[in-house]
Protein backbone atom coordinates (compact mmCIF):
# COMPACT_ATOMS: atom_id res chain seq x y z
CA UNK A 1 0.00 0.00 0.00
CA UNK A 2 1.94 3.07 -1.01
CA UNK A 3 2.12 5.78 -3.73
CA UNK A 4 3.62 3.93 -7.21
CA UNK A 5 3.75 7.58 -8.99
CA UNK A 6 4.24 11.07 -8.71
CA UNK A 7 3.94 13.30 -11.82
CA UNK A 8 4.75 16.84 -11.37
CA UNK A 9 1.59 19.24 -12.78
CA UNK A 10 2.06 22.82 -14.41
CA UNK A 11 0.44 24.67 -11.99
CA UNK A 12 1.59 27.28 -10.33
CA UNK A 13 2.00 28.43 -6.19
CA UNK A 14 4.76 29.90 -4.89
CA UNK A 15 3.76 27.89 -1.69
CA UNK A 16 2.61 24.74 -2.79
CA UNK A 17 3.67 21.68 -5.26
CA UNK A 18 1.44 20.14 -7.49
CA UNK A 19 1.33 16.33 -7.84
CA UNK A 20 -0.84 13.78 -9.61
CA UNK A 21 -0.19 10.66 -7.57
CA UNK A 22 -0.87 6.99 -8.36
CA UNK A 23 -1.74 4.61 -5.68
CA UNK A 24 -3.61 0.81 -6.04
CA UNK A 25 -6.04 -0.30 -4.44
CA UNK A 26 -8.37 -4.00 -5.68
CA UNK A 27 -5.16 -4.34 -8.23
CA UNK A 28 -6.74 -1.10 -9.69
CA UNK A 29 -4.31 2.19 -10.40
CA UNK A 30 -6.08 5.05 -8.82
CA UNK A 31 -5.17 9.34 -9.30
CA UNK A 32 -5.42 11.56 -7.06
CA UNK A 33 -4.67 15.29 -7.01
CA UNK A 34 -2.30 16.66 -4.39
CA UNK A 35 -1.03 19.64 -3.55
CA UNK A 36 2.27 19.33 -0.47
CA UNK A 37 3.54 22.45 0.84
CA UNK A 38 6.83 23.51 -1.05
CA UNK A 39 8.43 23.08 2.73
CA UNK A 40 7.56 19.39 3.02
CA UNK A 41 6.19 20.96 6.57
CA UNK A 42 2.70 19.18 6.71
CA UNK A 43 0.65 19.83 10.16
CA UNK A 44 -2.93 19.86 8.41
CA UNK A 45 -4.16 16.95 5.61
CA UNK A 46 -7.66 18.14 3.99
CA UNK A 47 -9.13 15.12 2.11
CA UNK A 48 -11.65 16.89 -0.51
CA UNK A 49 -14.17 14.56 -1.93
CA UNK A 50 -15.35 15.47 -5.20
CA UNK A 51 -19.03 15.88 -6.54
CA UNK A 52 -20.41 14.46 -9.54
CA UNK A 53 -19.83 11.14 -11.80
CA UNK A 54 -16.96 10.84 -14.99
CA UNK A 55 -16.04 14.28 -15.62
CA UNK A 56 -18.73 16.08 -14.24
CA UNK A 57 -17.62 17.60 -10.68
CA UNK A 58 -14.06 16.75 -11.70
CA UNK A 59 -11.20 17.65 -8.74
CA UNK A 60 -9.73 21.03 -9.82
CA UNK A 61 -6.65 22.89 -8.89
CA UNK A 62 -8.67 25.91 -8.09
CA UNK A 63 -11.04 24.05 -5.49
CA UNK A 64 -7.83 22.56 -3.59
CA UNK A 65 -6.62 25.63 -3.03
CA UNK A 66 -9.19 26.78 -0.82
CA UNK A 67 -8.25 24.85 1.64
CA UNK A 68 -4.85 25.01 2.21
CA UNK A 69 -2.19 27.18 3.64
CA UNK A 70 1.32 26.87 4.07
CA UNK A 71 1.15 23.78 6.20
CA UNK A 72 -1.25 21.85 4.78
CA UNK A 73 -1.70 19.05 2.46
CA UNK A 74 -4.69 19.14 0.51
CA UNK A 75 -5.68 15.66 -2.40
CA UNK A 76 -8.53 15.14 -4.33
CA UNK A 77 -9.02 11.53 -5.31
CA UNK A 78 -10.40 10.77 -8.70
CA UNK A 79 -12.69 7.91 -7.88
CA UNK A 80 -12.08 4.95 -10.05
CA UNK A 81 -13.55 5.09 -13.48
CA UNK A 82 -12.83 8.77 -13.68
CA UNK A 83 -10.36 10.72 -15.24
CA UNK A 84 -7.98 8.30 -16.09
CA UNK A 85 -8.29 6.00 -12.87
CA UNK A 86 -8.68 2.24 -14.24
CA UNK A 87 -12.30 0.43 -12.89
CA UNK A 88 -15.75 1.43 -13.08
CA UNK A 89 -17.40 3.45 -10.78
CA UNK A 90 -19.88 2.38 -8.09
CA UNK A 91 -21.25 4.92 -6.71
CA UNK A 92 -20.55 4.55 -3.23
CA UNK A 93 -19.47 1.04 -2.61
CA UNK A 94 -16.16 -0.45 -3.41
CA UNK A 95 -14.90 2.63 -4.34
CA UNK A 96 -15.32 3.58 -1.16
CA UNK A 97 -11.64 2.08 -0.16
CA UNK A 98 -10.42 4.72 -2.83
CA UNK A 99 -10.60 7.14 0.08
CA UNK A 100 -9.53 5.25 3.02
CA UNK A 101 -6.64 3.66 1.33
CA UNK A 102 -5.30 6.79 0.00
CA UNK A 103 -5.85 8.02 3.94
CA UNK A 104 -3.73 5.18 5.73
CA UNK A 105 -1.15 6.27 2.72
CA UNK A 106 -1.29 9.89 3.58
CA UNK A 107 -0.59 8.64 7.51
CA UNK A 108 1.95 6.62 7.15
CA UNK A 109 4.19 9.88 5.38
CA UNK A 110 2.84 12.09 7.91
CA UNK A 111 1.50 10.29 11.09
CA UNK A 112 1.48 13.57 13.01
CA UNK A 113 -0.49 15.51 10.95
CA UNK A 114 -4.26 16.45 11.29
CA UNK A 115 -6.54 14.67 9.04
CA UNK A 116 -10.12 16.61 7.93
CA UNK A 117 -12.18 15.20 5.04
CA UNK A 118 -14.58 17.19 3.47
CA UNK A 119 -17.35 15.91 0.92
CA UNK A 120 -19.16 18.14 -1.76
CA UNK A 121 -21.82 17.16 -3.35
CA UNK A 122 -21.77 13.14 -3.74
CA UNK A 123 -18.73 13.20 -2.20
CA UNK A 124 -20.81 13.91 0.96
CA UNK A 125 -21.93 10.26 1.51
CA UNK A 126 -18.82 9.16 0.19
CA UNK A 127 -17.32 10.52 3.21
CA UNK A 128 -19.81 10.22 5.77
CA UNK A 129 -19.44 6.23 5.11
CA UNK A 130 -16.10 6.36 5.24
CA UNK A 131 -14.77 9.21 7.97
CA UNK A 132 -14.79 6.85 10.68
CA UNK A 133 -12.52 4.28 9.09
CA UNK A 134 -9.56 5.68 10.24
CA UNK A 135 -10.61 8.00 12.05
CA UNK A 136 -10.35 11.47 10.59
CA UNK A 137 -10.02 14.07 12.93
CA UNK A 138 -13.42 15.62 11.59
CA UNK A 139 -15.53 15.37 8.51
CA UNK A 140 -17.81 19.03 6.82
CA UNK A 141 -20.18 17.75 4.45
CA UNK A 142 -20.82 20.64 2.03
CA UNK A 143 -23.75 20.83 -0.04
CA UNK A 144 -23.71 17.54 0.19
CA UNK A 145 -25.76 14.25 0.15
CA UNK A 146 -26.71 12.21 3.20
CA UNK A 147 -29.10 9.68 1.98
CA UNK A 148 -29.44 8.04 -0.83
CA UNK A 149 -33.00 7.39 -0.89
CA UNK A 150 -33.62 10.97 -0.10
CA UNK A 151 -31.80 11.70 -3.51
CA UNK A 152 -33.61 9.53 -5.47
CA UNK A 153 -37.28 10.72 -4.08
CA UNK A 154 -36.07 14.27 -4.60
CA UNK A 155 -33.81 14.58 -7.79
CA UNK A 156 -36.38 12.62 -10.27
CA UNK A 157 -33.90 13.30 -13.26
CA UNK A 158 -31.20 11.33 -11.38
CA UNK A 159 -33.31 7.86 -10.91
CA UNK A 160 -31.93 6.89 -14.61
CA UNK A 161 -28.65 6.95 -13.36
CA UNK A 162 -29.62 5.65 -9.55
CA UNK A 163 -31.13 2.11 -11.11
CA UNK A 164 -28.05 1.92 -13.12
CA UNK A 165 -25.54 2.40 -10.54
CA UNK A 166 -27.35 1.21 -7.06
CA UNK A 167 -30.62 -0.63 -8.24
CA UNK A 168 -34.23 0.58 -7.34
CA UNK A 169 -35.33 1.51 -3.70
CA UNK A 170 -37.21 -1.43 -3.47
CA UNK A 171 -36.29 -3.59 -5.42
CA UNK A 172 -33.18 -3.62 -4.45
CA UNK A 173 -33.28 -2.25 -0.80
CA UNK A 174 -30.16 -4.33 -0.24
CA UNK A 175 -27.78 -1.98 -2.00
CA UNK A 176 -29.94 1.56 -0.11
CA UNK A 177 -28.85 -0.05 3.41
CA UNK A 178 -25.37 -0.45 2.76
CA UNK A 179 -25.07 2.97 1.82
CA UNK A 180 -27.14 4.35 5.13
CA UNK A 181 -23.97 6.17 6.34
CA UNK A 182 -26.05 7.50 9.43
CA UNK A 183 -26.79 3.95 11.01
CA UNK A 184 -22.86 3.79 12.16
CA UNK A 185 -22.55 7.27 13.75
CA UNK A 186 -22.78 7.67 17.09
CA UNK A 187 -21.52 9.73 20.12
CA UNK A 188 -17.92 8.42 20.18
CA UNK A 189 -17.43 9.56 16.12
CA UNK A 190 -15.50 12.27 14.95
CA UNK A 191 -17.14 15.95 14.84
CA UNK A 192 -19.23 17.00 12.15
CA UNK A 193 -19.45 20.38 10.38
CA UNK A 194 -22.52 20.66 8.18
CA UNK A 195 -22.66 23.67 5.52
CA UNK A 196 -25.54 23.76 2.95
CA UNK A 197 -27.06 26.69 1.10
CA UNK A 198 -31.14 26.82 1.43
CA UNK A 199 -31.32 27.47 -2.37
CA UNK A 200 -29.64 24.71 -3.53
CA UNK A 201 -31.11 22.68 -6.68
CA UNK A 202 -28.50 19.92 -6.72
CA UNK A 203 -28.80 18.73 -3.21
CA UNK A 204 -31.80 19.81 -1.66
CA UNK A 205 -31.08 21.33 2.02
CA UNK A 206 -33.59 18.77 3.40
CA UNK A 207 -30.20 16.57 3.19
CA UNK A 208 -28.82 18.50 5.62
CA UNK A 209 -31.51 18.62 7.49
CA UNK A 210 -32.05 15.17 7.62
CA UNK A 211 -28.84 14.21 8.56
CA UNK A 212 -28.48 17.23 11.44
CA UNK A 213 -31.87 15.29 12.76
CA UNK A 214 -30.02 12.48 13.22
CA UNK A 215 -27.33 13.23 14.66
CA UNK A 216 -29.10 15.28 17.14
CA UNK A 217 -31.09 11.87 17.82
CA UNK A 218 -27.92 9.77 18.64
CA UNK A 219 -26.05 12.53 20.09
CA UNK A 220 -23.03 13.11 17.90
CA UNK A 221 -21.01 15.87 17.51
CA UNK A 222 -21.85 18.29 15.38
CA UNK A 223 -22.11 22.42 13.99
CA UNK A 224 -23.76 23.56 11.35
CA UNK A 225 -23.43 26.37 8.78
CA UNK A 226 -26.85 27.48 6.74
CA UNK A 227 -26.57 30.40 4.02
CA UNK A 228 -30.13 30.55 3.70
CA UNK A 229 -30.14 32.34 0.33
CA UNK A 230 -27.19 30.17 -1.22
CA UNK A 231 -27.43 27.62 -3.74
CA UNK A 232 -25.40 24.81 -4.37
CA UNK A 233 -22.09 26.72 -4.99
CA UNK A 234 -22.17 29.75 -3.16
CA UNK A 235 -21.61 32.76 -4.72
CA UNK A 236 -18.12 34.98 -3.83
CA UNK A 237 -18.86 36.94 -1.02
CA UNK A 238 -20.89 33.81 0.93
CA UNK A 239 -18.20 31.64 -0.67
CA UNK A 240 -15.50 33.20 1.69
CA UNK A 241 -17.76 33.35 4.31
CA UNK A 242 -18.24 29.25 4.25
CA UNK A 243 -14.23 28.91 3.61
CA UNK A 244 -13.51 30.85 6.72
CA UNK A 245 -16.44 28.85 8.87
CA UNK A 246 -14.49 26.01 7.55
CA UNK A 247 -10.95 26.75 8.35
CA UNK A 248 -11.62 27.62 11.76
CA UNK A 249 -13.58 24.32 12.35
CA UNK A 250 -10.63 22.97 11.86
CA UNK A 251 -8.58 25.10 13.93
CA UNK A 252 -11.02 24.41 16.77
CA UNK A 253 -10.57 20.69 16.31
CA UNK A 254 -7.22 20.53 16.31
CA UNK A 255 -6.94 23.28 19.19
CA UNK A 256 -9.22 20.63 21.08
CA UNK A 257 -7.00 17.72 20.48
Amino acid sequence: MDIIKNKKMPIASKTHIFEEITYTVDGLKLKALQMVPSSDKVRRIVIYLRGGKGQVGRVRAARLMQFANEQTLVIGPYYRGSSGSEGQDEFCNADLKDVTYLIRILKQYYPDAFLHMIGFSRGGLQGLLTFQDYPVDSYIIWGGVSDVRLMYEERVDLRGMLRRMVGHPKKDANQYDKRDAVKSIDSKSPPILIVHGGKDKQVNINQAYYLEKQLKVKDAKYETFYQPSEGHVPRPKAMKDALTCVKSWMKCIENDN
